[in-house]
């Protein structure tokens, strides 16, 4: 396991209920972004010791990781769960589904601050090299949780964030081509439209369609 890609020291400053929603928040990070692999051993002493914590908030992270379906139980520790084609289909539905619900409300209820944030975003994407994995990442992501952030809605966040199984990652760039890029920015730009028109019922078609399409890729992994 190459702890080096989960980014180091949560503090033991912070109060233990937060503390181990951080070290959750990375490991889930990690393992939706591609960072750690399918079957990939993850052994709890390391973990604490990579991020600076004790074992209890690693133990009671690998719990809810498990009850969120995204590690299995192994002779020693845990591992991160592997998923199957038909996995990866249906939760690319419900992810589609999700988030077209939020684009709809995001657009009935985004603020000017929302859309500027989101049109930075989006500039920024269309002057990536296409190479610079790890920058086509982070913006991707950034657009869909500002988007997610602008619906105002608590609720659909967490079953949003409990469909986050198979996320834009490496793979998915290493898969997709410049052209591909393209057509990804390509969809960003009618939905980041239709959000500023205050269209729900075409940002939420808009996004179905866009999250439809990454799942195609996702499934070539």
């Amino acid at each position: 396991m190459d702890l080096q890609r989960i980014t180091p020291a949560v503090g033991g400053s912070l109060p233990p209920q937060r503390r181990s929603q951080e070290v959750f928040s990375r490991l889930r990070q990690a393992i939706v972004t591609g960072e750690l692999r399918p079957n990939e051993p993850l052994i709890e002493a390391d973990i604490a010791a990579r991020l600076q914590v004790s074992r209890t908030p690693v133990r009671e992270s690998m719990q809810k990781l498990s009850a969120a379906g995204l590690v299995v139980p192994r002779k020693r520790g845990w591992a991160v769960r592997e998923f199957s084609l038909e996995d990866i289909a249906m939760n690319a539905e419900v992810r589609s589904a999700l988030e077209g619900c939020a684009a709809g409300l995001a657009a009935q209820r985004a603020t000017p601050d929302d859309i500027a944030r989101l049109s930075a975003i989006h500039a920024e994407r269309l002057a990536l090299d296409p190479d610079d994995e790890k920058a086509r990442i982070r913006t991707n992501r950034a657009f869909h949780d500002a988007i997610i952030a602008a619906a105002r809605n608590p609720k659909l966040t967490d079953a949003i964030d409990a469909t986050g199984l198979f996320y834009f990652n490496g793979d998915i760039v290493r898969l997709s081509s410049a052209e591909q890029m393209a057509q990804g920015n390509a969809d960003h730009a009618l939905i980041l439209e239709a959000l500023t028109a205050k269209d729900a019922a075409a940002a939420e078609a808009r996004m179905r369609a866009h999250i439809a399409r990454t799942g195609r890729i996702i499934q070539r992994c």
